[in-house]
């Protein structure tokens, strides 16, 4: 079984061709200037992951899901419509 982290890496990476770690990724998710910065990576993990596997990544890399919904929030806001997180 894949863990976590190779599902939610493969989705946010494979589009943008770039090769995240779960680490930089989770700076990334749980950075607030990723959504000043358009930051795709981050957009793409709060829109293109599922929401349970959003939740399960967060909690293995330790990252507060309250800030994590802000931040979710706050790309909603760019984007337009409403991301899983922000509900």
């Amino acid at each position: 079984m894949q863990s976590v982290a190779a599902k939610v890496l493969s989705t946010v990476n494979a589009p943008y061709g770039t090769s995240l770690s779960a680490e930089q990724l989770a700076q990334k998710i749980a950075n607030p200037t990723s959504v000043d910065a358009f930051d795709a990576s981050a957009f793409a993990f709060y829109s293109e992951v599922d929401r349970e596997l959003q939740e399960a990544f967060l909690v293995e890399m330790k990252i507060d899901m309250d800030s994590a919904a802000l931040i979710a929030r706050k790309f909603s806001k760019l984007a337009g419509y409403t991301l899983a997180l922000a509900a």
